[in-house]
């Protein structure tokens, strides 16, 4: 697999809370030469990316990184970040319901946010290393039927992150229309194509300038 295949998959990311304008632009810049899937940033970040690159695919974080807003608070995060001109949304499942087994309270949030970000493509991020794998099953499920386009591993808060094994799990578990993007610890060259020889379809990563070659 060459690095520019790999690179097609890499939402090129971006959230450290030190982060300051000029990293940024670095890594919006970074993104053109190189040709990443997106960047992921801050929503703070995005109606000013969005002007100064318009052809720029350009993904947010929703609900970041815990997940336990009221859902009032991520549909105002979602509509700010689609007026702002966010064309991906990464939303955080709400842990703690899905652990108390109120899945239909977590399925009604997502499809609040998924109709809150129609015309964008959605992200559900479940945070793995949380979750027993009954939960990691029952999240799957939840991901499919609010119509999200993709179910994500990890924050890259967590105690950990991806996990090659929760590739397959979810793979067994979700939709047939539903994507893959393994985020989380994934640093090196070896393990992005591994992943992507898993079955993902996006990689969250900050390590993609590892990548880049003039």
């Amino acid at each position: 697999m060459t690095n520019e295949a790999i690179l097609s998959h890499i939402d090129h990311t971006l959230l450290k809370p030190d982060a300051v304008l000029e990293d940024y632009i670095r890594l919006c810049e970074d993104a053109l030469r190189y040709h990443t899937a997106s960047v992921c940033i801050p929503p703070c970040y995005v109606a000013q990316m969005r002007k100064a690159y318009p052809q720029l695919t350009i993904c947010t974080v929703i609900g970041f990184p815990l997940g336990y807003h009221t859902a009032s608070i991520k549909l105002y995060e979602t509509a700010q970040a689609v007026s702002d001109g966010a064309d991906e949304i990464d939303v955080v499942i709400n842990i703690g319901l899905l652990k108390n087994g109120e899945d239909a309270a977590v399925l009604q949030e997502l499809k609040a946010v998924r109709r809150a970000c129609e015309g964008c493509c959605l992200k559900v991020i479940i945070e793995t290393c949380f979750l027993t794998e009954e939960e990691k099953i029952r999240a799957c499920k939840l991901v499919t039927e609010c119509g999200a386009e993709f179910i994500k591993t990890s924050t890259g808060f967590g105690s950990a992150g991806a996990a090659l094994e929760d590739i397959a799990l979810m793979r067994a578990h979700i939709g047939a229309e539903v994507k893959i993007k393994a985020a989380g610890g994934i640093r090196t060259r070896e393990q992005m194509e591994a992943y992507l020889t898993a079955g993902c379809d996006r990689i969250g990563t900050s390590a993609a300038s590892l990548l880049f070659t003039e």
